[in-house]
């Protein structure tokens, strides 16, 4: 059996589609399955339209030795994967993450909805159009895999067959840096004395930077030693640094960029308080990676999240985006050493599930029973 894996981003590029990527195309030809991987970025440099054509024929012509064409998502990849699979008659698989219309919506035409609420809601004819290609592309699809029971249920109100669905956990693999928490803040250069909250993520607004960005100016009234690390890239970049300064807070809170996965463990590793206030999750990596970490997480029951996380016994829940709720997990966080271990021990208990090659062993099920 052969596999065709097309995917928007593939190491060097860094992102969960190149992280799940190199995975399995690492792990499947130890299974007697080989792989051909396709990257988007192969053709990204072209202009917009070309490149959609150019990675249709790309598709189609490395395609016609594989038994099954595997995309990473629905559209940017998954429109030309589905397109090329009609034409060959081959069967065509699809992973699905997270909701493109929505993401799209959000980000370029005025959508203000988390996606929930999105879900239930018609919009204009740019959505629409959008929500169309994503339907197109799962309905051509022998199966579809989604890494939660919460984006199965997404994907179902989509007008999805739930059958289709197959719910595959994502495996983690956490390369923890070597030494204690004060060596890696010593080789990060943080004071031993500074109070460190660290969050990472895609810089767009269902991630609640901007209100933790608030509520960290309340936390420095008591707390003026703190800091407050920040990774990702994305969109808001600059208006989060416009807010940041506009808060008096720029020698406290700072922003990172993207960081590679080890440096991302190094940070999770050495904060006293990783903060994630996400509205939006189908499966978070990043929470899993602190819980192994044995790093004390407060984060929302968003999405995927509720599937990981219970509050008081590996983390502790706030309501996404209330600063009176957040206000207070963090300054009950930092006056209880006690709970934060407490807490940090069960979660790294929690995330040892997680760990391994079930998501491998599950795909290949997957593929011999198409």
């Amino acid at each position: 059996m052969k596999i065709l894996i097309a995917t928007p981003l593939y190491p060097p590029d860094i992102g969960g589609p190149a992280t799940y990527s190199k995975k399995i195309a690492d792990e499947l030809p130890k299974r007697g399955i080989s792989v051909d991987v396709l990257s988007f970025g192969d053709v990204r440099h072209f202009p917009k339209i070309i490149r959609h054509l150019l990675y249709l024929w790309k598709v189609f012509w490395r395609g016609r030795t594989a038994d099954i064409i595997f995309a990473q998502d629905p559209v940017s990849v998954g429109m030309p994967a589905a397109c090329a699979a009609f034409l060959l008659r081959k069967p065509y698989v699809v992973k699905i993450v997270g909701d493109y219309a929505w993401e799209q919506g959000v980000q370029r035409f005025g959508v203000d909805n988390l996606l929930d609420e999105f879900l239930a809601q018609q919009y204009g004819l740019r959505v629409s159009f959008l929500r169309a290609l994503q339907y197109f592309s799962v309905q051509r699809a022998r199966r579809i895999i989604v890494p939660s029971n919460y984006l199965k249920s997404v994907v179902v109100q989509w007008g999805v067959r739930p059958e289709k669905i197959s719910v595959i956990y994502n495996d983690i693999h956490v390369p923890l840096p070597q030494g204690s928490k004060d060596d890696t803040r010593k080789r990060l250069g943080i004071p031993q004395d500074a109070f460190l909250f660290f969050s990472a993520g895609r810089l767009v607004p269902w991630k609640g930077f901007e209100m933790l960005i608030g509520v960290m100016r309340d936390i420095a009234k008591q707390y003026p030693k703190f800091l407050f690390y920040i990774a990702g890239d994305g969109p808001q970049y600059k208006y989060l640094i416009n807010r940041i300064y506009a808060s008096g807070l720029e020698n406290n809170i700072f922003l990172l960029g993207a960081l590679s996965h080890s440096a991302l463990l190094t940070y999770i590793r050495s904060c006293d308080i990783f903060l994630f206030n996400t509205g939006y999750e189908g499966f978070s990596h990043q929470l899993l990676e602190a819980f192994s970490a044995e790093t004390p997480v407060i984060t929302t029951i968003a999405g995927g999240n509720r599937e990981i996380v219970r509050d008081d016994e590996n983390s502790i829940v706030a309501e996404y985006n209330n600063h009176t709720a957040w206000e207070s997990a963090i300054k009950t966080m930092i006056h209880d050493p006690a709970l934060r271990a407490r807490l940090s021990r069960q979660a790294q208990k929690d995330a040892n599930r997680f760990l391994g090659n079930h998501m491998v062993e599950e795909l290949v099920k997957t593929f011999k029973n198409l």
